[in-house]
């Protein structure tokens, strides 16, 4: 038993079966609290604290899936080809909305650490949260930020976005499906995305793309801080 809880494939269908749980019960009650990602997450903590199972044991399997996640982003591109045309004819607006969700993302964490008086290595640890992944822990760790809690932010700021992104559109009557695809990507990265394509093909496609132009503006920041 030992052997199989230390084994990477144990965390690999751990995650797989805590996803497939949460797609059914989104299927099920269709509301946008009801999100694979959220659920997975909160299943997986859940079984690993009554089964005392450690977070290393686990991790073994998270290391091969989180080796996965920037090759899976590229798989997004497929989205970027279909809608290219749109892509082309609003090109200026998408920069704008990318720019402007960057550098108000990276300001807003800037000020509220230090309002709060959070030190230089968390504020570095914070500060790249609304891009993907493998781009916010090289920022982080250039920055001597700390791996681990960056890694959390991003999830965290993705559930948010998976979750809400649909409340928010309505609730500001956004209807324009690029506006809302270039909001979501800028400010919820993947989480967000996964919930803007089932918003729409658009939606999706300019979500994919502002992952990419968003992660690529806030390296560029980051350099300069």
């Amino acid at each position: 038993m030992n052997d199989w809880l230390s084994s990477p494939f144990f965390g690999i269908i751990l995650c797989i079966a805590a996803f497939a749980v949460g797609v059914y019960i989104q299927k099920r009650f269709k509301t946008p609290l009801a999100n694979p990602l959220l659920i997975s997450t909160a299943l997986v903590i859940i079984f690993l604290n009554v089964f005392d199972i450690s977070f290393e044991n686990f991790n073994q399997g998270g290391q091969i899936i989180t080796m996965l996640l920037a090759p899976a982003t590229a798989v997004l591109a497929m989205s970027i080809y279909r809608q290219f045309a749109i892509l082309k004819k609003y090109f200026i607006p998408t920069l704008a909305g990318c720019l402007a969700g960057s550098v108000t993302s990276i300001i807003t964490i800037l000020l509220l650490c230090r309002a709060f008086g959070l030190d230089e290595t968390l504020t570095s640890s914070l500060m790249p949260k609304s891009v993907t992944m493998p781009i916010a822990v090289g920022i982080s760790e250039q920055h001597a930020g700390i791996a681990s809690i960056t890694v959390a932010a991003v999830v965290l700021t993705g559930i948010f976005g998976a979750v809400f992104a649909p409340v928010m559109a309505r609730l500001f009557r956004i209807k324009n499906p690029v506006s809302v695809g270039v909001a979501i990507g800028t400010s919820s990265h993947v989480g967000g995305t996964t919930t803007a394509i089932q918003m729409g093909e658009v939606e999706g496609a300019m979500s994919s793309i502002a992952i990419g132009v968003a992660g690529l503006i806030t390296t560029v920041i980051a350099i300069f801080l």
